[in-house]
Parts: C-alpha cells; sequence; structure tokens
C-alpha cells in the first residue's frame, strides 16, 4: 500500500507516524511545501519573547529524522497542485528547482492546513507586514525587530495568535497596539468574561482597541476606521486564516461555502481513497451535531490518529469536538469548553448559567487566587453545555475536567458529586468545578433567583434596591451607586429595613456571602430577593474597560480586583 500526505506539521505527521506504526511494509510520501515538514506552530507566538530561545528549536522533526525513525519519505518544498483521481496521481512541484513530476498513490490524505489571510486594505503593500503561521514567518518577523530596533509593534487581529502574540511582544519590552474589529477579543469567551483578559492587556501596557478596524496604512502606521491613526515600526497581522482547500475544490471534492472540506465519520471525502483533516475540514460539534469549523491542534492529531487507523482497517469512532482551549494573558490563566452562552443563544438553546468566583486553593495558601468560573447548563435537564474559567491559577485543570464530564453527557448533579483531588496547595475540599456545580443546581431547583453583572448597570441606572452585606470597611472602599450598606452580621437585627414590597438585589464581594443573605432572608419570609453574580469583583471587572475606553460614568464608587 502506498500512502500520499499533502502537508505536515500537527495533521499530516500525525497520521504519517501512526501509518508506520500501524503498517511496516507501506510506502509513506509527506509533502509539504514550507521549509519544514514538522514544527510546533502553537509555540511560535513564544519566540519573540524569548521563552523559546532559539528559532531551530520550533522545528520538531527534519526530514532525515523522518526517514530514520519511521522510513516515511517526507519532501519539503514539494507542492501538491492537483490531483488526478482517475489516475490516482498527484502533481507535484518542486519549489526548490522548479521541477515538476506526478506521484502515485492508494490512499491521500489532504492536511494542507490553511494561509493567514492578509486583508486587501489601502496602503498595505507599503507597510512592513508579517505573519505568524511558519517558523518562516515568525523568523522573520524577530530578526526584522531586532535587526531594526523596532520599539512599537501593531497587531492586527484579537484572535488567539493575535492575542499570544501581543502579549509576547509586550513581555519582549515592546510598545504593542493590539486593534481587532469585532467589539471583544477571543471570540472563544462570552462578553462577561472576556473582560477580564481585556484589563489584563491594558494593565500589562497593550494598547487594546475594540470595535474599531484598519481603514489605511500610511507606512507602517495605521488609520482605523474610527480615525485614529496608530503609529508603529511593524505590523503583524492576525486576522484569521483560509483554508488551503483549492485543490481539493479543483478535484470535485465536496467543498463548503467556507472553503471547507467535507468528510464523513472516517474522514473520508467524496472520493473513497481521499482522506482530509485539520484546519480544511469541516467537523461535527459533540453537542449540537451541526458542522463547524475548528483550527485546533488537539483535534488535528485525533483526526489524524483516526485516518491512518480506518486505512489500516481498524474501527474509528468518531465523537465529535467540544473545541476545548485555552491561553495564557500575561499572568492569566484562561481556558473554556463547549458551548458559550452566545452560542447557546445561536443555537436556541435553553439554558443559564452559574458564575462564581471562589478561590482557586485553600485561602491559607500564599499564592491562593481567585478563578472566575461560569458553568453554562441545559434547562430544564441540566445538561452540562460549557464551561469557561479565566484566574491566575489553574483554570485549565477545571476545563479539562468539565470537558471530560460533557464528553460522558454529565449533568450539574454529575459535576456536583465529583470526587476531586484535594490538598490546600492545590484546590478547594470543594473545587470550584463542584462549587459551580451546586450553585446551578440551587438555580434549577428554584431555590433563589440571580442577576447577571451584565444587569447590574441598569439596575443602579434605574434606581433599584441594592443592599450590601458586606462589612463597612469593604463598603467605603468600593460599592454600587445607591447599595445601602447592611452587613451580613446585623442583616437579622435590621430585617425592618429590607423592603418587602420591591425587589431587593444582594451583593457583596463575590456573591458568596450575597447568597448567604439571600437564605437568612427567604427564612424570614422575603421572596422578592435576588442575588447579584459576581457581585462586586465580577462587576467592577465586567465595567473597567468599558468606561476606561469610552470615559462613561462608572456605577461603583470604586473598582474591585
Amino acid at each position: 500500500m502506498k500512502v500520499v500526505i499533502i502537508g505536515g506539521v500537527a495533521g499530516g505527521a500525525t497520521a504519517a507516524t501512526r501509518l508506520r506504526r500501524l503498517d511496516e511494509h507501506a510506502e509513506i510520501v509527506m509533502l509539504d511545501k514550507g521549509l519544514h515538514v514538522s514544527f510546533s506552530n502553537c509555540s511560535l507566538p513564544f519566540r519573540l519573547s524569548g521563552a523559546v530561545d532559539a528559532t531551530d528549536k520550533l522545528v520538531m522533526m527534519t526530514p532525515q529524522a523522518f526517514a530514520a525513525r519511521y522510513a516515511i519519505d517526507a519532501r519539503t518544498m514539494s507542492e501538491a497542485t492537483a490531483i488526478d483521481r482517475a489516475a490516482h496521481t498527484v502533481h507535484v512541484r518542486n519549489l526548490a528547482d522548479g521541477s515538476e513530476y506526478d506521484e502515485s498513490y492508494d490512499k491521500l490524505i489532504l492536511s494542507p492546513g490553511a494561509a493567514a489571510v492578509i486583508p486587501p486594505i489601502d496602503g498595505i503593500d507599503g507597510a512592513d507586514v508579517f505573519p505568524v503561521k511558519t517558523v518562516v514567518d515568525v523568523d522573520r518577523l524577530h530578526t526584522f525587530l531586532t535587526s531594526r530596533g523596532a520599539r512599537r509593534v501593531s497587531v492586527v487581529g484579537g484572535g488567539f495568535i493575535g492575542v499570544e502574540v501581543a502579549v509576547n511582544l509586550a513581555e519582549a519590552g515592546y510598545q504593542v497596539s493590539l486593534v481587532e474589529a469585532a467589539p471583544q477579543i477571543l471570540a472563544t469567551f462570552d462578553h462577561d468574561m472576556v473582560q477580564i483578559l481585556h484589563k489584563a492587556m491594558v494593565d500589562h501596557g497593550v494598547d487594546l482597541i475594540v470595535g474599531d478596524q484598519v481603514s489605511r496604512f500610511d507606512g507602517d502606521d495605521m488609520t482605523l476606521a474610527s480615525g485614529r491613526v496608530v503609529g508603529g515600526d511593524a505590523v503583524v497581522m492576525a486576522v484569521g486564516i483560509r483554508p488551503n482547500t483549492a485543490i481539493a475544490a479543483a478535484a470535485g471534492l465536496d467543498v463548503t461555502d467556507r472553503g471547507l472540506i467535507r468528510t464523513d465519520a472516517d474522514y473520508r471525502t467524496a472520493d473513497p481513497d481521499i482522506y482530509a483533516i485539520g484546519d480544511a475540514i469541516e467537523v461535527t460539534n459533540a453537542l449540537t451535531g451541526r458542522p463547524m469549523a475548528l483550527q485546533l491542534a488537539g483535534p488535528a492529531q485525533k483526526q489524524a490518529r483516526q485516518v491512518a487507523d480506518h486505512i489500516c482497517g481498524r474501527t474509528v469512532r468518531n465523537t465529535g469536538y467540544l473545541g476545548s482551549n485555552c491561553i495564557r494573558v500575561f499572568d492569566w490563566n484562561a481556558a473554556g469548553t463547549g458551548l458559550t452562552a452566545a452560542q447557546c443563544e445561536r443555537e436556541g438553546l435553553r439554558y443559564d448559567y452559574a458564575y462564581v468566583i471562589p478561590q482557586d486553593k485553600v485561602s491559607l495558601m500564599p499564592d491562593a487566587s481567585p478563578l472566575h468560573l461560569k458553568l453554562i447548563f441545559e434547562v430544564p435537564t441540566g445538561r452540562v453545555l460549557g464551561a469557561q474559567a479565566i484566574g491566575k491559577g489553574d483554570a485549565v485543570k477545571r476545563m479539562d475536567v468539565v470537558a471530560t464530564a460533557i464528553k460522558f453527557g454529565a449533568t450539574v448533579d454529575d459535576l456536583r458529586d465529583l470526587e476531586l483531588c484535594y490538598a490546600p496547595p492545590f484546590s478547594n475540599a470543594k473545587d470550584p468545578v463542584n462549587m459551580a456545580a451546586l450553585v446551578a443546581g440551587n438555580l434549577l431547583d428554584g431555590d433563589f433567583r440571580q442577576v447577571h453583572v451584565d444587569q447590574a448597570r441598569g439596575l443602579v441606572e434605574s434606581g433599584a434596591t441594592i443592599i450590601d452585606v458586606r462589612d463597612p470597611t469593604a463598603f467605603q472602599a468600593g460599592h454600587l451607586k445607591g447599595a445601602v450598606n447592611i452587613p451580613l452580621a446585623q442583616l437579622r437585627d435590621r430585617l425592618d429595613e429590607v423592603p418587602r414590597d420591591r425587589t431587593v438585589y444582594l451583593n457583596c464581594m463575590t456573591s458568596q456571602t450575597s447568597y448567604t443573605a439571600i437564605r437568612l432572608l427567604q427564612g424570614h419570609g422575603f421572596t422578592n430577593v435576588v442575588n447579584m453574580a459576581g457581585s462586586m469583583l465580577g462587576i467592577s471587572l465586567y465595567e473597567w474597560f468599558t468606561d476606561r475606553t469610552t470615559g462613561r460614568e462608572p456605577i461603583v464608587t470604586g473598582y474591585c480586583g
């Protein structure tokens, strides 16, 4: 059997090595048009800060190593330009010497990846614009910045690559501006949660501009649609990627309007002898059953292994994908899995969510810090739909737990009952995942009502009755305007100060003390009390970035956190 693979890196290289492990006698040819067939593309931004201290360390395997270890014929600078399905051949152009030839195959795997989008903005040809998609890309950028003595770098695009590039450049001492046309960076996080990361970017010196886009370049200076001018010595373009699927479309394979290759559950295309994997294909969302794009290395490697298994006659079980993801934004760790609340809205799902801010480990530990955790669940079933966590501690661990639970169809009750590891340096006896599930269960049971951080401004501006149950010192340090301070310890003796004829909103620092106050008041016959999820810490972080960038009047007397 002869298998030809178009494209390397996470998809192609994984498929090639898995094939070799399963079949020692197969002939395996891997074609890649770049200089490197196997490299850590997710690590590229970290070269800019020096966390990866040499460019060649980004290269994982050379063609010589593939040949010696796996008897795989890996050819770089070899561009597949056409597929002849009837003849079972791939036409290849050698980019080093210009020669061309046909390569035969029994099975063909397409792992062409995607190319960075460089939009046709006025004046862009006169700017020093760099994508960050390959080892060559990041080496060109790093060399340019260091050799030219550049100090100011503009990043266009607030997805994972854009944010990671901005963070690493800032950590290297550059003055960084990041421009994102959408109202927020990192669309895999809900608008309320991502405000924490907006603040982190600004706190670390990044000039973060959202809801605006580049309309013109004058050299490396950018004029935005708003008229604002952003100066720079270089521009990193990270506005998105475009699947490299022209060769598949030209061969008559099924390609969507978005340029993604359609496959079956075994990753076979419309041609049973041609498979496709990685950034260029459409995958199935495990929760909705709908097709989606998913450009992540982990899923690409899973697809690669399954394709190799199927080619070798093994059973493949395609269970779909959740899109679990994580990122470090300076000293904040952020992770998510499953559906966001915004996706639930678009899908028309009935859902609610619990937003909790427990300490990530026992508070006596010197490095304990708040962990913001949003758990999204279906109503009324309690099925877990997704979650997001952001904190300075181990946010990723918590999302790994939730991702695993979702894969097994868990409900919030299952999360509540999970027996997770505990010792003071690592967690609490009730892990934040357990805590979020407990709150979610209470909401499903109707034990209490809540409002979210994005509703706080409307309540304050409408003159709603808000009672803050923190101690007076904490209240004076910062509170919602118009709030009345009745400390929890005094609440039983001051019940006559709590109105019964209108809705009363309870607030504290993280909504745990206010929840206790809710229960206390319910025990005294109050039915009109509502908890403010996230409370002062969550509301402050939600409001801060927009207040700062728009100049609107704050709803707090002082920000917390």
